[in-house]
């Protein structure tokens, strides 16, 4: 994502005008949650801390990641308001070098579908480091569509490419978001290095 689009994030974020930022856990998050035991939990592009207050709520040490200022403050705030602890940091999802793992798991509403393709390699490239074997990784995203005179989402067989070898595909769900199709899915880190990870 380049500076200017950055700034135009920022810029919607200090103006309230952020329909993204709906303030409620999605019920296929609340699902997990109540299926899962707690560990700990990495929410990237976490906005203004909703899911991540949601998971620490429920019991999970969450460090949650995203690239504005505003966000991150809005979401401390909130989170001090809550009651919960959570480790919010501002960066850049492709570069999170600060962060050691293993993390059981992960979650992405809305963020990698807002990705260059060279970024969405480094992205998964910092999921698998950061993801212990067994570790659960939800991803929303839409599919392909025409925002602003540019092409943004991807379509499954994208993520399905971008996961393969480290995840496995458990579950998908598609569904619309606004008339818009998007979808839910649900991956799992591979337990056993795949051949290109043991080359490393």
């Amino acid at each position: 994502m380049g500076l200017g689009e950055r700034l135009r994030f920022e810029w919607r974020y200090w103006r309230g005008n952020t329909p993204w930022d709906t303030n409620v856990t999605p019920p296929e998050v609340m699902a997990f949650l109540a299926a899962a035991t707690p560990g700990r939990a990495l929410d990237l592009g976490c906005g203004t801390g909703t899911n991540a207050i949601t998971l620490a709520r429920h019991g999970w040490r969450v460090t949650a990641v995203d690239f504005s200022p505003k966000a991150i403050y809005t979401a401390r705030r909130k989170a001090r308001q809550a009651g919960v602890a959570v480790e919010f940091l501002l960066a850049d999802v492709t570069r999170l070098e600060s962060l050691r793992g293993p993390y059981d798991y992960a979650l992405d509403i809305g963020c990698l579908l807002g990705l260059k393709p060279q970024e969405r390699g480094r992205y998964v490239q910092e999921l698998v480091r950061l993801l212990r074997p067994g570790a659960d990784y939800m991803l929303y995203a839409w599919f392909p569509r025409r925002v602003g005179g540019r092409i943004r989402g991807i379509a499954p067989e994208e993520v399905e490419a971008l996961l393969a070898g480290p995840f496995t595909r458990r579950w998908i769900q598609v569904g619309e978001e606004r008339g818009r199709p998007s979808a839910w899915y649900g991956y799992r880190r591979r337990e056993e290095p795949t051949p290109s990870e043991e080359r490393k």
